[in-house]
């Protein structure tokens, strides 16, 4: 196997002697021997200089290649593991909403630092916040199972940006010492709490059951169905029903606190998740050639 480097076409190494069963991994490791600066999770191998980069489970002799295989090397940059990665997205959020909720100085007016708001609903959303961020880290290390799947750390500072940044504008809105309550008060509360901790179930539900395809880290060659639980049934109608939950848990939020910011967050928080979502219907459709018409990507019978 022939190493070039992708953007000057230099030859970094020459392997010898690889084995026609290794793997795309196999060779990573190989090339990290000779270049220990350059780990395994931090290299993307391709048959182009500009072409798609292999997976680490595709085996050298199912590739396109002759008796002498040439691959074009790329640094992806320092990379940190998805553990990692969603601690520092989920922790930052947290911390960041509790620095509004008890109102440190210098955030609101003076006359304000180390106050609480008079309205129950303020504290209601805090604790609802707080459980949703919780209930992520405890997933984190609870359900989620990882491969050995890695983020670029460029990508994750601006991932823990976009989660710092909007909690610490919705924690600025909701608990503002000029906050307004709820339109149909209690009633409009009390509804969007239920909806909101069904939702909360229903996402971890969701976790769980995607969790169960997994073993030691790989995914098992089937797609997710509904089980016993009641919250998993909305695999019926829809690929990825973690999201649906999730954005139904945000929509439940912004009624809940009845603040712009939030309803922005949760648009956004949408139309990403819609994204994946649409991505993984067609990964399984693609995988599975008796996956189930009826389900669509996030929304049942709609999108």
């Amino acid at each position: 196997v022939e190493v070039l480097d992708a953007k000057t076409k230099e030859q970094l190494c020459f392997l010898d002697k690889v084995d026609p069963h290794s793997t795309i991994g196999d060779i990573k490791s190989l090339f990290y021997k000779s270049y220990p600066q350059w780990y395994p999770a931090r290299q993307a191998l391709r048959l182009e200089s500009k072409g798609k980069s292999l997976r680490d489970d595709e085996i050298l002799q199912n590739l396109p290649v002759g008796t002498t295989a040439t691959m074009y090397f790329r640094d992806l940059g320092p990379q940190l593991g998805w553990t990692t990665v969603f601690f520092a997205e989920y922790i930052g959020a947290l911390l960041t909403y509790l620095l509004f909720f008890f109102r440190v100085p210098y955030i609101y007016s003076h006359t304000y630092a180390f106050t609480s708001s008079p309205h129950p609903v303020v504290t209601l959303a805090c604790v609802c916040h707080t459980f949703h961020y919780m209930k992520r880290l405890m997933e984190t290390i609870f359900v989620h199972r990882f491969s050995h799947g890695t983020m670029p750390l460029r990508t994750i500072i601006k991932n823990c940006a976009y989660y710092w940044g909007f909690s610490a504008w919705l924690a600025y809105y909701i608990n503002h010492p000029l906050y307004t309550p709820p339109s149909y008060g209690e009633l409009q509360i009390k509804y969007a709490l239920i909806t909101f901790a069904m939702c909360e179930m229903g996402n971890l539900s969701i976790h769980m059951s995607l969790s169960n395809l997994r073993v030691d880290g790989f995914r098992v060659r089937r797609f997710p169905m509904p089980t016993k639980n009641p919250f998993t049934w909305l695999f019926f109608f829809v690929s990825c029903p973690n999201y649906t939950y999730e954005v139904g848990a945000w929509m439940s939020f912004t009624v809940m606190t009845q603040v712009l910011p939030v309803a922005i967050y949760t648009l956004f928080g949408f139309i990403q998740m819609t994204i994946w979502a649409k991505g993984k219907h067609r990964a399984y459709i693609r995988e599975f050639k008796d996956y189930p018409s009826v389900r669509m990507a996030i929304i049942p019978l709609i999108l």
